[in-house]
């Protein structure tokens, strides 16, 4: 750092007397004025390049006054050359680009499909790290309603489904904890409260200008990725005055319920161009829901069967809004500012009606197999906020304020401040629940893919009540972040570019759960489940069969409507047991510095040689409980560790549009907060015992990466790749069966000690894993066939790319503390592949979209029978659009046309853990964009 600074000031020392100037300016379209991130520019004398930003911007430093020839190239566009004359007082310079066409019969080759991709892939081609860019005219070409959605189609990446939406990424096989999400450049806090993953459904593909999937990192990038980071880039301000509508409704057969859509846009400049504005919003509002069997198996000295079963069935209303701003005042060719905000809130309403049959068991007495059975209705209070339903009201914000200076001709410095929140509040969450014991049933595990139980139990009032309960559960999590960067050539290679960058980052973290659980007891009725009034569901349409009609459950609507708080006809009894060990508290603080020097060995080669150093500090505070009621005390933990991350990175281009990539980078993952939190749940009843590991260390990884591409002029590309990644303390959930007097002393020295004499307990806990080997290999092609005869055949492009991933873990102890063998990493998809297939002229596109996803191990068991795998899966998608005028558009998409479920299955493919089905989506809409 001290030699850092040295060179900064001897820098500011001379920069005074240099005869230079800058030359800035922005690329863009010459028909729409769209800025064209990711353009070439390239002055021959002197051989000096740059690269557009993001808003088309482009600057060329410490430059000699005079003549000079521009050019800039762009795939999809024509070549641009032109002389510039570069003075002392240089304004801003357009440059304004031809679209690429074919001259005969008129046949444009840059339709719409073709500009989302160029904008794409001239950013990917011109980044320094291994990257994958989706523009917001991509996304608009699939039919992805949200981010989670639109990231499936990316190479190496998978998702995790919730209701049938995209929700949790994993990149190249990694799970969604070793992953980050930024949003322009801001890390995303998370919603949920035991974790750190961020929910990619809370925010709607309409609001986000491109997704930047970076899977190699520089310096200057927060290092808490080692999957990869994803970028969501907001709207920015466009050239001249854009308005756009959005208004689209649907249908969603498994509920036979509608869909609303509706977006708008609005941006301009003003003040003879100095200051921009853009405003968005939309709101998607659905009411869907799922059909859903379960089901839990026991494998005892080889014999399988069944220990439970589920039959539920979700109704859902789901309602997704969001408004952005994005502001930016430009007070001369030096300095600018910027203002970018966003709010996300969605609104998810569930009913569950749950069939349970639990402890299932052979009975010699009755001659019969036995179960406990349950019929259980979860909702929400009846009121404007709730409507019956649990209610689940999650929230991402940020604002950001960010500033660029060019302090001499040679330094220019940024710097941005920023705050992020995230949070999910579920008030007045009810459950209704009777049971009856030892009841008969009949199995029948004939087809362990679609298990059975038989219930001839008709007779409802032998159900008693089990429990009346009421929560609600707070979750926040608030980040403040600060970062400064400074950068001004230097290069050792006389002839060729060379830049150094340094700067600082900070950010304070702090997440809170605060839950609360109450049970009530009528003080008279409703002891028998036929006191309520009633609702019955059939299963004629579900895909796993008629016969798991679930049946009766009491009302929604009269359960909604009870008056808890009346206290003449319940008594309110708090459940300790259900929130002491779950709440804490959790600070952070983040100290981050970087050097960076990029510098161009030869003109076709360039190496970025820098390290990172973050140094993290955590506070947090848990509960020590004993028999989920007594809460003896608070547990607060201290802890600090410093990582050091130097990276090494090459870009070679073989001749413009033929490149090769390679990286050796290392990257960090900080465990899930509730993994951290030091609380301790005991129960001494069952002698079970679990606990969180503040001494937890950052998962560390190490990253090897090489990848060739070849763009293709007309809008294409062709890339391959290898990657392997070495993690070390990787984190997964032990478990001890056999957990001592001693072992309890030797994991809490300071807390009494339950276990007495030689008696054992069932002990959980997250632990540290020695090491995980990672690697595999992707493949891609992008390309629009306008090499193809006739005027039919150019409108075709193709989109295809395949992913392979193998992981190898060692230092995995399962039950009673053995250690597994052959096991890779959770959460590690062998094999991804998409594919499309599209269609476009002047007027009409089209596409049809396919996901596929191998099965991967889930979660790591107590042995091989336990472990939990994510099935397969294959999603087919299809859209098209049609321009009825310049300005308006109609358009219709249809989403999982497979009907594909989300299935896990437990140790074997054959033992299904969870089949749910969620039937196909469709949608038809107008758009109008001026």
């Amino acid at each position: 750092m001290r030699l850092t600074l040295l060179l900064f000031f001897q820098f500011l020392c001379v920069c005074g007397f240099a005869q230079t100037s800058i030359l800035k300016g922005k690329v863009m379209d010459s028909k729409d004025q769209f800025s064209l991130p990711g353009a070439t520019l390239r002055i021959s004398e002197g051989n000096r390049f740059t690269v557009s930003d993001a808003n088309g911007n482009f600057e060329f430093l410490d430059l000699p006054v005079g003549t000079y020839q521009l050019t800039v190239d762009y795939l999809g566009y024509d070549h641009f050359s032109q002389q510039v004359q570069v003075t002392s007082t240089n304004g801003q310079l357009q440059v304004l680009l031809e679209a690429a066409s074919n001259s005969i019969d008129e046949v444009t080759v840059m339709g719409d499909i073709a500009k989302g991709q160029a904008k794409a892939l001239n950013q990917q081609k011109n980044n320094s790290n291994i990257t994958n860019i989706i523009s917001s005219d991509q996304v608009g070409r699939f039919p992805d309603q949200n981010i989670g959605d639109a990231l499936k189609r990316v190479p190496g990446i998978t998702m995790q489904n919730d209701q049938g939406e995209a929700r949790n990424i994993i990149v190249r096989g990694l799970s969604p904890e070793l992953n980050s999400v930024t949003l322009n450049g801001d890390r995303i806090p998370s919603a949920e409260g035991d974790n750190r993953n961020v929910q990619m459904d809370l925010i709607p593909s309409d609001m986000i200008s491109s997704i930047e999937v970076n899977k190699t990192l520089t310096p200057d990038m927060d290092a808490d990725a080692i999957g990869g980071s994803v970028n969501l880039v907001t709207r920015a301000v466009p050239n001249k005055q854009r308005i756009s509508a959005t208004l689209s409704g649907g249908y969603m057969p498994v509920r036979e319920k509608a869909v609303y859509n509706g977006a708008f846009i609005y941006g301009n400049r003003f003040m003879d161009n100095k200051m921009g504005l853009v405003l968005s919003g939309t709101m998607q509002a659905q009411d869907f829901g799922s059909n859903n069997i379960e089901a839990e198996w026991k494998d005892e000295e080889g014999k399988v069967f069944m220990n439970e079963m589920q039959v539920r069935k979700y109704d859902v209303a789901r309602v997704r809004r969001s408004v952005s701003a994005a502001w930016d005042y430009d007070f001369n060719s030096r300095n600018r500012i910027a203002l970018n905000a966003m709010y996300n809130w969605r609104d998810d309403r569930e009913n569950r009606f749950a069939l349970t049959y639990k402890d299932i068991e052979w009975d010699e007495k009755q001659n019969s197999y036995i179960a406990t059975l349950g019929r259980e209705t979860k909702g929400g209070i009846d009121n404007n906020r709730n409507k019956g339903r649990r209610l689940e009201r999650q929230t991402v914000m940020n604002f950001s304020l960010h500033g660029e200076h060019l302090l001499t001709s040679k330094l220019d410095m940024d710097w941005a401040a920023s705050y992020s929140r995230a949070s999910e509040w579920r008030p007045n969450e009810r459950y209704m629940s009777y049971r009856l014991k030892k009841a008969k049933i009949g199995t029948d595990i004939s087809d362990p893919y679609l298990p059975f139980v038989k219930d001839d139990n008709t007779d409802l009032s032998k159900l008693e009540l089990k429990e009346l309960t009421e929560n609600e559960n707070n979750t926040h999590e608030d980040e403040v972040g600060m970062k400064v960067n400074f950068r001004f050539p230097l290069s050792v290679i006389e002839g060729q570019k060379g830049r150094f960058r340094f700067g600082g980052r900070l950010r304070l973290k702090s997440k809170e759960r605060e839950n609360n659980f109450f049970e009530y007891a009528p003080i008279d009725g409703l002891e028998a489940m036929t006191d309520n009034p009633l609702q019955t569901w059939d299963a004629r349409s579900w895909e796993q069969g008629e016969r798991y009609a679930p049946g009766s459950f009491v009302s929604k609507d009269y359960l909604g409507g009870l008056d808890l708080t009346d206290k003449s006809k319940f008594e309110q009894e708090t459940v300790p047991g259900e929130y002491l060990a779950v709440n804490y508290h959790a600070k952070e603080h983040i100290y981050a510095g970087y050097i960076r020097w990029d510098q161009n060995i030869t003109e076709n080669t360039a190496l970025i040689l820098g390290a990172r150093i973050e140094h993290t500090r955590i506070d947090y505070t848990g509960n020590n409980v004993v028999d989920e009621k007594e809460l003896t005390g608070e547990i607060r933990n201290k802890n600090n560790y410093t990582n050091i991350l130097p990276g090494i990175t090459l870009k070679h281009n073989f001749d413009e549009n033929f490149i090769l990539r390679a990286a050796v980078t290392t990257s960090l993952a900080r465990p899930n907060y509730y993994a951290l939190a030091p609380y301790v749940n005991t129960l001494m009843e069952n002698r079970e015992i679990s606990a969180g590991n503040p001494n937890l260390k950052a998962t560390y990884s190490v990253n090897y990466d090489l990848m060739v591409e070849k763009y293709f002029q007309n809008v294409g590309i062709v890339s391959g790749g290898v990657f392997y990644k070495n993690l070390k303390n990787f984190i997964y959930k032990y478990s001890d069966q056999s957990f001592t007097s001693a072992r309890f002393e030797e994991t809490f020295p300071d807390l009494k000690n339950p276990i007495q004499g030689t008696e054992t307990w069932d002990f959980a806990q997250f632990r540290n894993g020695d090491k995980v080997d990672v690697y595999g290999f992707e493949v891609a092609f992008q390309r629009q066939l306008d090499f193809l005869p006739g005027k039919f055949l150019k409108g075709f492009g193709v989109y295809a790319n395949y992913t392979f991933t193998e992981s190898k873990a060692k230092g995995v102890s399962g039950e009673n503390g053995i250690l597994r063998e052959g096991l890779g990493l959770p959460r590690t998809a062998p094999h991804m592949l998409n594919g499309s297939l599209s269609w476009e002229n002047n007027k009409f596109s089209a596409r049809v979209s396919a996901n596929f996803t191998a099965a991967y191990l889930d979660e790591i068991g107590d042995n091989a029978f336990t472990d939990a795998y994510y099935d397969k899966q294959f999603f087919l998608d299809a859209n098209a659009s049609y321009k009825i005028t310049k300005s308006f558009r109609i358009f219709a998409e249809a989403n999982n046309l497979t009907d594909q479920p989300l299935r896990y299955y437990q140790g074997e493919k054959q033992y299904m853990r969870q089949l749910e089905y969620y039937k196909p989506r469709y949608t038809l809409g107008l758009k109008y964009d001026l």
